[in-house]
């Protein structure tokens, strides 16, 4: 397991916008609050397009990199990516990263699968895997290259040189996936650690137990070292669910109205929600936030599941982040 220090990110409610969970000043206030911090070290947004809309997460990571000036700047899991096209994202991304002066922060996954969205953009449920290995190859490809040609499966590339490059050289693409090993199986979990380990420069999780993460982790690190990739610098992440307030029933109460809204109603069931949420007293919600850092986290990108975004960001600075050991 790398042996980074914990670097702490805020994942800010972009969906919420749409459905009055909050506003664009509450977003903006709370982008600005981690940054002047010096507490958090990154600002993420969530991804889709028609099937859980939202407002497209490029353009409030363009409208971040004006707010901010040092954050780097992700999108959490762009479950879109299977449907977007690599090349007119390859430039979208470059210049975000041109804007943000080396910032950008791409994670890449499959997306749920909602066949009527895959259906808009021309693509099926069963290509979603090919079609993110085809992806992040063009987008390194495109990003790596003065001159660049693809013949895939999906997409085809005539030799070109396409511009913007971004400022970072390698652009970091890491990988969103959390695949539940009672319903898929250990086949189909271990190839996604498999393509971790291959294609990503980093792992995002959902809440996931000790044990479980062990699991994938050696997996990963298995891959890696059979084709003597170093992980040294390979950072580990969990988009993990935050309600600090001193009433726990309260807190979850709050929560799972965020969630039953930003998600679906039902969603996340209770044994996600174990291992998801912390919520509570600041002492409560750092059990759960000291058990991913002790499994090997080291990039916690934290989502408050409540309506004062500023407020809880707040709390956890002043009242949680200092009951927490860490590396």
């Amino acid at each position: 397991m790398p042996r980074l220090p914990i670097r702490w990110g805020l994942s800010l409610p972009n969906r919420g916008l749409l459905f009055g969970l909050t506003n664009l000043d509450a977003i903006k206030q709370a982008a600005l609050l981690a940054e002047q911090s010096g507490v958090f070290e990154s600002v993420w947004f969530g991804d889709s397009l028609i099937h859980k809309p939202r407002i497209e997460s490029i353009v409030m990571l363009s409208a971040a990199a004006a707010w901010t000036e040092r954050v780097r700047l992700g999108v959490i899991c762009m479950a879109s990516f299977p449907v977007r096209h690599p090349v007119l994202l390859a430039i979208q991304w470059a210049s975000l990263d041109q804007l943000s002066k080396g910032r950008a922060l791409l994670g890449v996954c499959i997306g749920g699968g909602h066949d009527p969205e895959l259906r808009t953009f021309g693509a099926r449920r069963s290509e979603r895997v090919g079609r993110l290995t085809e992806g992040i190859e063009i987008l390194r490809g495109i990003w790596g290259k003065q001159e660049f040609d693809f013949q895939g499966k999906y997409y085809k590339l005539e030799a070109q040189n396409i511009v913007p490059k971004p400022v970072q050289q390698p652009c970091p693409i890491w990988i969103a996936v959390s695949p539940d090993r009672a319903a898929v199986g250990d086949a189909v979990v271990d190839n996604a650690m498999r393509r971790v380990a291959r294609l990503a420069d980093g792992y995002i999780t959902m809440g996931v137990t000790a044990a479980e993460f062990k699991r994938r982790w050696e997996v990963i690190s298995e891959t890696a070292s059979a084709s003597g990739r170093d992980l040294s610098n390979f950072e580990t992440s969990i988009h993990g669910m935050v309600n600090i307030n001193d009433d726990r029933k309260a807190a979850y109460e709050e929560a799972k109205y965020y969630f039953s809204h930003y998600y679906a109603p039902g969603y996340p069931p209770e044994e996600l929600i174990k291992v998801w949420l912390a919520h509570g007293s600041p002492a409560q919600c750092a059990e759960m936030l000291q058990s991913w850092v002790d499994m090997g986290i080291t990039t916690p990108v934290l989502r408050f599941a409540a309506r004062d975004q500023a407020g809880q960001v707040q709390r956890f600075i002043d009242e949680l982040l200092p009951l927490l050991r860490l590396k």
